[in-house]
């Protein structure tokens, strides 16, 4: 149950009961949320509208409203009274929208030129649009790889921008209309011109939840959201929770769709399948992968975020359920969502290292749906593996002219520039990838990485030492910043660093395939050699007995401790006092505490 979502151990708990939240917050949540008989009603007629219009994906407000309680007979809302306009229009608009479902937008066009209706005039400039849209596809032939589709411009843009201004000036657009401006005006790469227009559709049609995700795609930070100037409507509550999952503020984000659960959404699949998103965010992946199972139960026939499930499962590599998760999503719809279909079966034969099949397949996401925006990113990794950093780096750019958020694709092209030596580039990259995932240790790994290789050490200290203290997923961070201090000649720094990596290292339960536990040992063996500490670089002697790459160097220290401790006897000593550099660590640590460890 969706109740039990939030019972986690990993970097976000949050209590959801209705009992431990204070009674005060819950009722200002219901008080914000007023009737849910009167929120269903407009659930209901603004699906009625979207539908009118064509506006399938708006229309999935629906899953709303079947989260909600069913409304009696006598209170369902009645239909949107004609105009006389609406009524001259009605033959015209019927044919129309009979042309316009199977496709032939020019032909619906034809047939609404001159009506005047408000409806029939945004089925007329949205088939005008969609025919546009579809012309250009058709432009693209076979041959055109995906990486130059994106050059091909729907060339009845501009002619839609001249028409809509005009009415825009004369204020004869409503909340529909606004809505396909705004779009128009992203769609020619005039995002501040299209925020306004999206902004002003919103406070004339609140519930048009397509306008709220256009205007998601263009706040690039939390100032730009704080700045906008938003309607007071229930459904905010709804953007603002997207917008923190976007803007990776997760803790924020889970919070928010709490409250929609308190104030009687707890039916959702929507919000379950966000909170799971989220939870792929902070990369709590099994947090993540059994709520898509929970939402794959009450929803088994589900597509949309289906792509983010299918990488969990390879980032667990989970290889039977991909496959079956693959064929499963193929089986339900073979046709209509073909670009997701591929996608799933890019990740699966990624999984099993067919990198060239993969991109192949991601190829054809691509030709079928441009602005996919996993696709790009999945298939420069795909390039990246088959060491095509060209193609990886135009896959990569393309990924981030359809979402500039995406830090993934920030990540790659700073890893693809560091493969070809080129390390200004790489930091530029991944600083925007650092300012999308700020605490994301991988990041501030990458960054460390170029400060060093641009000698610029000071700088990659913080980074390490940052990485280490928002936790190092990748246990490098601290191993990273000994070795710096060790070229440095730093060594009471080094030994420090080195003493915490192994007991990172260990505080995990299981040694890490990359863990480098021997060369820390060894540096610590020779450090408390040279400080006559010769009770802990014995221990540390021993301890390198016990790997194969360290075991001839430990024992030759373990001769040379026998031949100098009859001499001279050195007592132990606590270490490791604060040290003078500001960003490196400052607890003090037994070297003893060696011993609690059991390799």
């Amino acid at each position: 149950m969706i109740w039990n979502c939030f019972a986690t151990t990993g970097p976000v708990c949050l209590v959801v009961s209705v009992s431990a939240m204070n009674s005060s917050v819950y009722q200002s949540i219901l008080a914000e949320f007023g009737d849910l008989v009167q929120i269903k009603k407009q659930l209901i007629s603004v699906i009625s509208l979207c539908k009118e219009r064509g506006l399938l994906h708006s229309a999935k407000a629906s899953e709303l409203a079947f989260a909600l309680d069913p409304l009696p007979k006598d209170e369902l809302p009645p239909t949107s009274p004609l105009t006389e306009e609406d009524a001259q229009d009605l033959d015209a608009l019927t044919l129309a929208k009979s042309y316009f479902d199977l496709k032939e937008y020019d032909r619906a066009a034809y047939f609404l030129k001159g009506c005047r209706s408000q409806k029939a005039y945004f089925l007329y400039m949205y088939s005008r649009y969609l025919s546009g849209e579809k012309k250009k596809d058709d432009e693209t032939v076979d041959s055109l790889g995906p990486l130059e589709k994106g050059q091909v411009r729907n060339e009845a843009l501009r002619e839609l921008r001249v028409e809509l201004s005009k009415k825009h000036t004369a204020g004869e657009l409503d909340g529909f209309t606004l809505y396909l401006y705004g779009v128009v005006l992203r769609k020619l790469d005039l995002p501040k011109e299209a925020v306004d227009v999206f902004v002003e559709g919103i406070h004339a049609l609140p519930l048009h939840w397509g306008a709220w995700l256009e205007l998601s795609n263009l706040v690039t930070n939390i100032e730009m959201l704080k700045s906008l100037s938003l309607p007071d409507c229930w459904i905010k509550d709804f953007f603002m929770a997207h917008m923190y999952t976007e803007l990776q503020m997760i803790k924020e984000a889970l919070q928010k769709y709490q409250n929609l659960i308190e104030a009687g959404f707890s039916k959702s699949t929507y919000i379950i399948s966000q909170i799971a998103v989220a939870y792929h965010n902070i990369r709590d992946i099994d947090q993540a992968l059994a709520l898509f199972n929970e939402l794959r139960e009450q929803d088994p026939y589900r597509i949309d975020n289906m792509d983010t499930f299918s990488n969990l499962l390879y980032v667990k590599s989970m290889k039977p359920e991909l496959s079956y998760l693959a064929h499963n999503l193929v089986e339900i719809d073979k046709g209509h969502r073909l670009q997701e279909d591929v996608t799933y079966a890019s990740n699966y034969y990624s999984l099993r290292s067919q990198h060239e099949k993969a991109a192949l397949y991601f190829q054809r996401a691509l030709k079928l749906n441009p602005r996919c925006l996993g696709a790009w990113t999945l298939m420069g990794h795909e390039y990246m593996e088959m060491k095509n950093t060209s193609a990886a780096i135009q896959a990569y750019r393309h990924a981030i002219e359809v979402n500039k958020r995406d830090y993934r694709a920030w990540y790659g092209l700073g890893q693809t520039y560091e493969i070809l030596k080129m390390p200004f580039y790489c930091l530029y990259y991944y600083r925007k990838a650092h300012q999308l995932r700020p605490n994301d240790s991988r990041m501030l790994v990458a960054l460390g990485e170029s400060y060093e290789k641009l000698s610029q050490q000071a700088e990659a200290k913080k980074c390490y030492w940052r990485a280490y203290s928002v936790g190092d997923v990748e246990k490098m961070a601290l191993l990273k910043l000994a070795k710096l201090h060790e070229q440095l000649n730093e060594s009471d720094d080094a030994a420090q660093c080195y003493m915490l990596y192994i007991q990172d290292i260990f505080s995990c339960g299981e040694q890490l395939e990359h863990a480098e536990v021997s060369t820390a040992l060894r540096y610590l063996g020779q450090y408390y050699f040279k400080n006559k500490l010769y009770d802990e670089a014995s221990l540390c002697a021993q301890r390198c007995c016990d790997y194969n790459d360290a075991r001839e160097e430990g024992k030759a220290l373990l001769r040379q401790i026998s031949q100098v401790r009859d001499q001279i006897e050195t007592p132990s000593a606590d270490l490791f006092a604060p040290l003078s550099n500001n960003n490196t660590p400052v607890r003090r640590v037994s070297p003893l505490n060696l011993i609690s460890f059991t390799p």
